[in-house]
């Protein structure tokens, strides 16, 4: 029989337990003095016996010290400090690894009582892999989660591993974008909290785009812009028929290709969200352009192999004039000597673009849940936030250091850096094309046929309609 506590011992506990996280949060620092005995009793409604018991237990942790005749006070870290472990993981991939251990080390020493250990695991199979962890109780208390990992969580039901939490200090409207927090909310609860984000933009070369004797800003309107400064930005080899530089590079990344079926106001699904509409003409339209950036215009190397990432890659070596690309990447190009800029994507019917975020999730079982959400609120902070953007590209949630024009650093940040507030107010995210990820990754993969030319448009199309209607169970109407 399980033994029920009283009231009493829920006091004791909570006395305990408040003291010790309020100096494992930093919330009473290294040489402060806690509340005297009396105050403690009569706030926690327990005897002062009970109080000293607690202490005692506290200065056994090497927590806090008693100072004769003074009190008791917390105790300033020394070379036998006892620490509690932060375990926070990360993708080994990640292009901000760096900026991370450095706003862990902030962390530790503002937090001289608890000891960040960052896991990094590899970034496929991140979700699975997590989910297997945190159900065999070895998962970390703090894990990066992008909005595909929700969308993931969500389709596979395992909402339940995390411990929502959001930070009390932030007014979304005010401090940050609604856009960004509603891709981590669900059911209108915030399960995991937003640190960074990123529109799709375009990347361009600008050494490139001289020698092309190109005004870009001016003429990168629409499509027909985009591809006429490609042509104009590609280069032939006098010798031979190898192209020695591309104008652009399509990527088949889910985070670039549907911002073209964006554009040309393309559907994925009906509006009331039953049946797919993915064979409509303006989806023909627009993957018949994407198409012929590779085929027919020959403006883009021809994508032949499952990376996501040839054109960040060729973009790096200036075999290519423009990419799209996130504020991600641009990390990558700290120390190369690349002269670049962003500008935003052109458009077709409507300008339209993707948004793709980055939070922080609590582990539901973690045994230092107040330590969690201490590093959560501290990583959503002024301070490191501005280191966020002071070291990388990638956007800061906090609104009043992402538009900080005063924390760009030339070596680092675009001069066009704010470009994403201008893209922002049409920006879509992945929950808005209306398919859940097992659909949306259907799509992906049945679309390979398509990108090697192996399939025209409209087949590819109307073929990944009828799977997508038979995974919703849609039986098409004789003779429509």
């Amino acid at each position: 029989m399980l033994k029920r506590t009283n009231s009493f011992e829920d006091r004791y506990n909570r006395l305990q337990q408040e003291l010790r996280n309020e100096i494992l949060t930093g919330s009473l620092l290294p040489g402060e003095f806690i509340l005297p005995e009396n105050t403690l009793s009569e706030k926690y409604e327990i005897s002062r016996v009970s109080v000293r018991k607690v202490l005692a237990k506290l200065v056994d942790e090497g927590l806090i010290e008693k100072i004769a005749g003074k009190g008791n006070r917390v105790r300033i870290p020394g070379e036998d400090l006892k620490r509690e472990t932060l375990t926070v993981a990360w993708f080994s991939t990640s292009y901000e690894l760096d900026i991370i251990r450095n706003l862990i080390a902030l962390y530790e020493q503002t937090h001289p009582y608890v000891k960040v250990e960052l896991l990094l695991l590899t970034e496929a199979e991140y979700i699975n892999n997590l989910v297997h962890l945190i159900n065999y109780g070895f998962g970390p208390d703090v894990f990066i989660l992008s909005d595909i990992h929700i969308r993931h969580l969500i389709e596979k039901d395992h909402l339940d591993i995390l411990m929502p939490y959001m930070p009390a200090g932030i007014d979304i409207e005010r401090d940050s974008y609604q856009k960004v927090f509603d891709m981590f909310t669900v059911q209108g609860e915030v399960v995991s909290t937003p640190i960074v984000f990123s529109p799709t933009v375009i990347c361009y070369n600008e050494r490139l785009i001289k020698d092309a004797s190109a005004e870009l800003h001016d003429s990168m309107k629409d499509w027909s812009d985009l591809l006429s400064l490609a042509e104009r930005c590609t280069v032939q080899r006098k010798d031979n028929e190898v192209i020695d530089r591309f104008g652009f590079c399509f990527s088949a990344s889910p985070n670039r290709w549907p911002v073209f079926m964006l554009q040309n106001d393309g559907r994925f699904i009906e509006k009331d969200g039953r049946a797919s509409v993915f064979s409509e003409s303006n989806n023909v339209e627009a993957l018949q352009f994407c198409v012929d950036l590779m085929y027919k215009h020959q403006v883009s190397p021809i994508y032949s192999h499952g990376s996501s990432y040839l054109a960040e890659g060729l973009f790096k070596k200036e075999r290519v004039a423009m990419i799209l690309t996130t504020y991600y990447f641009m990390n990558e190009f700290r120390g190369h000597d690349l002269r670049w800029d962003v500008l935003p994507l052109p458009q077709r019917k409507k300008p339209a673009t993707l948004l793709i975020g980055g939070s922080l999730a609590i582990n539901r079982q973690t045994n230092q849940p107040e330590i969690a959400k201490d590093f959560i609120t501290f990583m959503t902070s002024k301070t490191a936030q501005t280191m966020l953007k002071q070291q990388g590209c990638t956007i800061p949630i906090l609104r009043e250091v992402a538009e900080d024009d005063g924390l760009l650093d030339p070596d680092i940040h675009p001069e066009c850096y704010n470009v994403f507030l201008e893209v922002l107010p049409y920006a879509s995210t992945l929950r808005d094309l209306s398919l859940s990820q097992s659909e949306l990754e259907l799509v992906q993969k049945e679309l390979s046929l398509l990108w090697a030319n192996m399939e025209t448009p409209e087949d590819a199309c109307k073929r990944i309609e009828e799977q997508l209607n038979g995974l919703r169970n849609i039986v098409p109407v004789s003779g429509v």
